[in-house]
């Protein structure tokens, strides 16, 4: 990227030193301009609580509002490793947690009262739910250049109690300016996912 900015500030006739000075000016102000404009997240923790009681969770299956069928499958599967990956909780697989859904009989698509979601947390043996939606995963072009876009919410909520223990709401885009000057490829849908949900997960007082 470098070179190719100093090529077009050759072809202005240019001195190479009086080049490289505005490059070593115009390459940070671009790359605080690209990064400022690709996230936004808001996110709450209970305070009077202590989370270091939560060790054990399950991941629940995500509110899809999506066009894409299976946006709300990737992003669990997703979370599930950056939970283990920051080691944040031990998670219980997932395909244990939805064998015990169909046998409680619970509908995946409907929310969960507080008296099965206390039954769901006994029988899978966790403190706590990780549970969301997926609000946006979608494609944006600007004439020749495209980028992705994510809008995720997540929330931990008490096994016994279903209570909200934590919160975040966040959006990322790959947009970036640099990207958009120098015909650069953007980062993709997956690369800003998994970004954003560490990023989220994060925000978890542990």
């Amino acid at each position: 990227m470098v070179h190719q900015l100093l090529s077009y500030i050759k072809v202005l006739g240019i001195s190479i030193r009086t080049a490289v000075v505005i490059v070593a000016v115009i390459i940070p102000l671009l790359a605080a301009a690209g990064c400022g404009a690709k996230k936004t997240e808001t996110s709450y923790a209970r305070e009077e609580v202590d989370l270091a009681y939560v060790t054990r969770v399950a991941v629940l299956p995500f509110q899809n509002n999506t066009p894409d069928n299976f946006a709300a499958l990737r992003i669990r599967d997703i979370i599930t490793t950056q939970i283990l990956a920051l080691g944040l909780f031990d998670v219980v697989e997932k395909g244990v947690v939805d064998s015990v859904l169909q046998e409680m009989a619970i509908d995946q698509n409907r929310p969960i009262d507080s008296l099965l979601l206390k039954k769901l947390g006994n029988r899978l043996e966790v403190n706590a739910f990780v549970h969301g939606s997926v609000d946006d995963i979608v494609q944006v072009s600007q004439g020749a250049f495209s980028y992705p876009q994510v809008s995720l919410t997540l929330r931990l909520i008490d096994s016994e109690t279903s209570m909200v223990l934590w919160q975040s709401s966040a959006h990322r885009t790959g947009y970036s300016l640099i990207d958009r000057l120098f015909d650069l490829d953007p980062q993709d849908s997956y690369e800003i996912t998994i970004a954003l949900i560490r990023d989220m997960l994060r925000t978890i007082p542990k």
